[in-house]
């Protein structure tokens, strides 16, 4: 089974946040992949359905970003299923800018509490990622107060860049289900 973990907040106030892109992904993929059985199940929305030839497990934590990892416990004591092959995980990227995203095998968790948190549950950084540029784009634009930045609203401009992404993110992921993270990897980075 095929795990993607979107990262981001419940709630309404949330919703258009740089935060949330994770989910963002999440819905779109349920969307064009045709998967829209959700329920919930324990800390998260869940979504399951297949892709291909694979099952695939669409997830939203609803623990907040800071517990994110808390929804992946009960699939570790799966004997079959692994992070390393088996778990993508979604999530925004303030050194990225807007426009831009980037797959990664495994890594730090860069100061994204999200993913330390992911990083605490598995015990280990081997887990793919698809980091997406929520910086704004222009280059001289500093950040104050992080925390409030990534939970600020985008821009008009800004959120029509992020969603012309999906597309894109859509396919990324796609290739990740078929072929892995490698070659996911190749062709979008």
């Amino acid at each position: 089974m095929k795990v993607i973990l979107g990262l981001g907040n419940p709630g309404r106030e949330y919703e258009r946040t740089r935060h949330n892109v994770g989910w963002w992904l999440i819905d779109a993929l349920a969307d064009v992949w045709r998967i829209d059985a959700w329920r919930n199940d324990g800390n998260a929305r869940v979504a399951a359905g297949r892709f291909g030839n694979a099952n695939v497990r669409l997830i939203k934590p609803l623990t907040y970003m800071n517990l994110s990892g808390a929804v992946l416990k009960p699939l570790l004591r799966r004997p079959t299923w692994s992070p390393t092959t088996d778990l993508l995980v979604v999530v925004d990227d303030v050194a990225l800018p807007i426009g831009r995203y980037r797959l990664r095998a495994h890594g730090s968790h860069g100061g994204h509490n999200g993913l330390r948190n992911i990083e605490q549950a598995l015990g280990s950084r081997d887990y793919a990622r698809l980091r997406i540029g929520v910086h704004p784009a222009e280059p001289e634009r500093r950040i104050a107060d992080l925390s409030d930045f990534v939970l600020s609203a985008f821009g008009k401009h800004e959120r029509e860049t992020v969603l012309d992404l999906l597309p894109n993110l859509t396919d990324a992921s796609a290739i990740w289900v078929r072929d892995g993270i490698d070659k996911a990897m190749n062709v979008h980075n």
